[in-house]
């Protein structure tokens, strides 16, 4: 059950529910990025996202949302169902649930009408029905676009209602919304900071620094965020003095950092490619790959970083045994006695690319992505993977599972990690 607060206290815990409307997104036709990105900027601010829901077109769903929402939420935000055409029913629907009735607003319909000549184009009858609006909301400017937003305010409750165009509603909430808040309300300092580390699964993480999570207070919270190859841990910490808050903060990152050690790569969203960038840079080293089942998806990672032509020489996309052979120089017989996915083919490989190209560190990959090519001995997902460097190679072997895709994903992202670790230990 979430706590019911007055006005008074709206200003310290102002908690929000996101509600996007259209069919199109529940039937996955579209991917609802508002929600993240209002998620994002509300936490800047001190305000608190606590639900997001997604409804059809149709009247009595969003009402019903509507009702939920302010159960739970002293801000609701509603995008969507603002257009003009039939099927957005959602100025109506909330100009019924507010009993008020749409009137034409003229200043609207008179920025309408320019924004239209602006661009040489004459502005509909249905167009300029986007200037009808509910008599007893605030009007908050869409300088992008013909749907405006509708905010109705009182002692409990700010509910606004937005266009579902992201760059409409982002105008919106950046130009109208954001300020308001601010001025009006006393908002509490949120603050995030997120460790990025890789090599070690969620449960290793939580294993290693519980200490140091059992110590922290109730108003600084950890959050584990895995994905493939990488455990973004979130800190997140509510207050009043963000440079107290910010200090305090501080020294648990530091403690868990000195836990995990060189596990933790980055800091806030930063890919482990974009660290291992700099630590090449910093070593003034040279790298390519020599990539089988990964099919250049290794190489595609270091390259998308930019700058990395200083220090990403190239790569070998060795998916048959003859480009092995011909290129890499690993000994067909080898091929013939071990089978390409082995220890000693992939590091031939490794160190064959290394001769090829005379760069100071190689990745070589070689394994069984699927969903076929499986045996008893090496069943599908088994990937070797081998890191050559300056002064020593490191070679090992993973079964990541029966998924194609992501069989790809975890070995190009284990592979970076066996790099990392190469370059930041020695």
């Amino acid at each position: 059950m979430y706590e019911k607060l007055t006005f008074k206290q709206i200003s310290t815990a102002m908690r929000a529910e996101i509600i996007t409307i259209g069919d199109e997104i529940l039937i996955g036709q579209i991917i609802d990025t508002n929600s993240a990105w209002l998620g994002s900027e509300l936490s800047k601010i001190g305000v608190q996202v606590v639900q997001i829901s997604s409804v059809s077109d149709q009247a009595e769903a969003i009402v019903s949302a509507l009702d939920l929402a302010k159960t739970r939420a002293e801000l609701v935000l509603i995008t969507g169902g603002l257009g003009p055409t039939k099927d957005d029913i959602t100025k109506h629907t909330l100009a019924k649930y507010f009993n008020s009735t749409l009137v034409t607003n003229e200043e609207v319909l008179a920025r309408l009408r320019a924004w239209f000549e602006q661009r040489g184009r004459t502005m509909s009858l249905m167009n300029a029905q986007q200037a009808d609006l509910p008599n007893n909301c605030e009007i908050l400017r869409n300088e992008l676009g013909t749907a405006q937003g509708m905010l109705w305010r009182d002692d409990r409750h700010w509910i606004l209602s937005m266009p579902g165009v992201p760059y409409e509603m982002k105008f919106i909430v950046t130009h109208q919304l954001l300020p308001l808040l601010q001025k009006d309300l006393e908002l509490p300092v949120i603050v995030h900071r997120t460790l990025m580390t890789c090599g070690m699964v969620e449960s290793q993480i939580a294993a290693t620094i519980e200490a140091v999570e059992n110590e922290m207070p109730h108003y600084i919270k950890l959050a584990y965020l895995p994905r493939p190859g990488i455990v973004r841990l979130r800190l997140s910490g509510r207050g009043s003095d963000k440079a107290k808050l910010q200090l305090e903060m501080a020294g648990y990152e530091e403690k868990i950092k000195a836990l995990l050690g060189h596990h933790v790569y980055g800091f806030d969203e930063e890919s482990l490619e974009e660290a291992i960038g700099k630590q090449l840079k910093l070593k003034n080293a040279t790298i390519g790959t020599a990539e089988s089942c990964t099919g250049g998806t290794i190489a595609s990672l270091l390259t998308r970083i930019p700058g990395a032509s200083s220090y990403f020489l190239g790569s070998v996309v060795s998916y048959s045994n003859e480009v092995k052979t011909q290129l890499l120089s690993v000994d067909s017989r080898e091929i013939e006695q071990y089978g390409a996915v082995s220890e000693t083919i992939v590091k031939s490989m490794a160190l064959g690319l290394k001769s090829l190209l005379q760069v100071d560190y190689a990745i070589a990959v070689s394994g069984i992505a699927g969903p076929d090519g499986g045996t008893a001995t090496k069943p599908v997902g088994t990937v070797w993977i081998s890191v050559s460097g300056p002064i020593e190679i490191i070679t090992r072997t993973y079964n990541f599972g029966n998924d194609r895709s992501l069989n790809i994903e975890r070995a190009s992202m284990t592979a970076l990690y066996l790099l990392w670790k190469m370059l930041v230990v020695n």
